[in-house]
């Protein structure tokens, strides 16, 4: 089975890229900046040229692919408006499969899309969600809650560089996954003909609360952390009065993803079906957050204590 995967340079995607690698898939990463990709063809990738805003250049890399894995999204620093990746463009990398007549088409979601229609991007993931299926496509939705690595950003390297983290007055928990552990079940559901035209959603093996999360942190570092607190109201407030500045935007993505976790209150650990249809031995074959930082910590982050906060954001590509 070939595989074409989007989105391979990113956070997941790469995760995705070498585990297929290291089980023999021949793959092939549809990209838009070679320079940027080149990590991939020195893994073994074969690299093509496609950009999903330009909906002509998808049909060509599917040439002899047998399977589609799209792990893309669109990134705040992109120079044109959401719906051109992660709607048209993922509209056009649809239909692209399906006159390929791939085996299986995976798709990369998030939890609870439809729960929250007015924020952009999560409206968009379930309406593509509902368009991959009626495509008459074998598809494989996977719904992730989140990933260890968007901690690191937001707890590790703040209590390291003893900068400010926000928090909310709101004690929610926040289950997470490692994306070397959610591109394993991207690649065994290739495998699994159960996985055939089925939503599933994956949650990490615990669940934690964010004075926990910067606990771990200050107990790696030995400092402690700058924390802040602002009610959720204020937050809702600064939401409307700065909707139209460029900087709003922070807060308004932070608004939302507490209004996501809020939706998400009860914690399910990996269920038994999940169990035996992905033939995961329980939580204990996820990585633990815990295990995660400390191998951060000590891998990286010592070596990088003399540097500061802008060379350790050069090392993001480093990141476990």
């Amino acid at each position: 089975m070939s595989l074409l995967i989007v989105g391979g340079t990113g956070t997941l995607g790469r995760q995705i890229v070498l585990r297929a690698l290291t089980k023999g898939y021949p793959v092939r990463c549809l990209v838009r900046n070679f320079r940027k990709a080149t990590f991939l063809k020195e893994w073994g990738a074969e690299l093509i040229y496609g950009d999903l805003s330009i909906p002509e250049t998808i049909p060509p890399c599917f040439q002899g692919i047998t399977a589609v894995i799209d792990a893309s999204t669109s990134r705040p620093s992109d120079s044109y408006p959401l719906e051109i990746v992660d709607w048209y463009g993922k509209i056009a990398l649809i239909e692209a499969a399906k006159i390929a007549k791939v085996q299986r088409f995976i798709f990369c979601s998030i939890q609870n899309p439809e729960r929250f229609p007015t924020i952009p991007l999560m409206r968009i993931k379930h309406a593509i969600e509902i368009h991959l299926q009626h495509k008459a496509i074998p598809y494989t939705v996977f719904r992730f809650t989140g990933f260890y690595q968007a901690l690191i950003e937001q707890y590790a390297i703040p209590t390291l560089e003893n900068l400010p983290i926000w928090l909310t007055n709101e004690k929610l928990g926040v289950s997470c996954i490692d994306t070397q552990d959610a591109a394993k079940f991207c690649l065994r559901a290739l495998q699994l003909p159960d996985t055939k035209n089925k939503t599933f959603c994956i949650q990490g093996p615990g669940c934690f609360f964010a004075f926990e999360i910067i606990a771990l942190c200050e107990s790696f570092t030995g400092q402690l952390a700058k924390v802040y607190t602002i009610p959720v109201f204020l937050l809702e407030l600064l939401t409307e009065c700065l909707g139209f500045f460029e900087w709003g935007q922070n807060i308004s993505d932070r608004l939302a993803f507490i209004k996501l976790v809020s939706a998400n209150k009860e914690y399910n650990p990996l269920r038994h079906d999940l169990n035996k249809i992905f033939k995961i031995q329980g939580c204990w074959e996820l990585s633990l957050l815990d295990n995660y930082l400390a191998l951060y910590y000590v891998r990286l982050v010592k070596r990088l204590t003399g540097l500061n906060f802008e060379d350790l954001q050069k090392q993001k590509n480093l990141i476990i």
